[in-house]
């Protein structure tokens, strides 16, 4: 195999913008949003997107939900979601981080490989905050061992992508701290036995900005040294 040019190897990456919410988004409007600008980023004609906002109260229900799992009598609105992934709830306290991303340039259209890229800046970022956390295998987001969830490990953080046109959308929510009570309505992702837990509970408190720090910080780290492309074989 012939190894890429050097000055190929080290092209830098457009800048990713970063997109704050002053006050709750709605869920419905920021599907929209994602879907107009995820379009524009595919065509070329808009940068990168990481945007940092809470929703209102709501359960998405990914593609994977199974309709048996969705709560009964309940005043908070479900609305099904394009994203991957199972049911969850989304609120305030809990830090969305919706990254509307070349996949194509971030890990050469290899979406497996992104999600783990995604995974690894999560991890940095709750790092940064005094959480250790870690991926488990078979089981999706982030997690942290909880002597008080009845498996020994909760999730602390989320991941649901769409890849439309080479770009995500959607991405990763990250309980700061929400009302946890709302997830216990619900099979989170659908995974018995795991508890879901927050920065808070684990006694690890951050405001959002906070949260927003350590994610810009991680991602330069995490993220923005990965090659134009994605990471490339070494020759052989």
């Amino acid at each position: 195999m012939t190894s890429m040019p050097a000055d190929d190897r080290s092209q830098v990456m457009p800048a990713v913008e970063w997109l704050e919410a002053s006050s709750p988004v709605g869920y419905s409007e920021a599907v929209d949003f994602m879907r107009a600008r995820g379009d524009a980023i595919a065509r070329g004609t808009a940068a990168e997107l990481i945007w940092l906002l809470e929703h209102a109260p709501v359960y998405t229900a990914g593609t994977s939900t199974d309709p048996r799992h969705l709560p009964a009598g309940t005043d908070i609105t479900i609305i099904p979601a394009e994203r991957g992934g199972s049911l969850t709830y989304h609120g305030p306290g809990q830090r969305i981080a919706y990254t509307l991303l070349d996949v194509r340039q971030r890990s050469g259209g290899d979406v497996r490989a992104f999600v783990e890229l995604l995974e690894r800046w999560v991890i940095a970022a709750l790092n940064r905050l005094g959480v250790d956390a870690f991926v488990a295998a078979g089981r999706p987001g982030v997690w942290v061992e909880d002597a008080s969830a009845l498996k020994g490990q909760s999730k602390v953080a989320a991941l649901g992508l769409r890849v439309r046109n080479g770009v995500s959308r959607h991405g990763v929510s990250i309980n700061v701290d929400p009302d946890l009570e709302a997830f216990s309505r619900i099979i989170p992702c659908g995974l018995e036995g795991f508890g879901v837990t927050s920065l808070a509970r684990l006694g690890k408190p951050a405001s959002l900005q906070a949260v927003d720090a350590a994610l810009k910080a991680s991602f330069q780290e995490i993220v923005e040294t990965q090659p134009a492309g994605g990471l490339r074989p070494s020759p052989i």
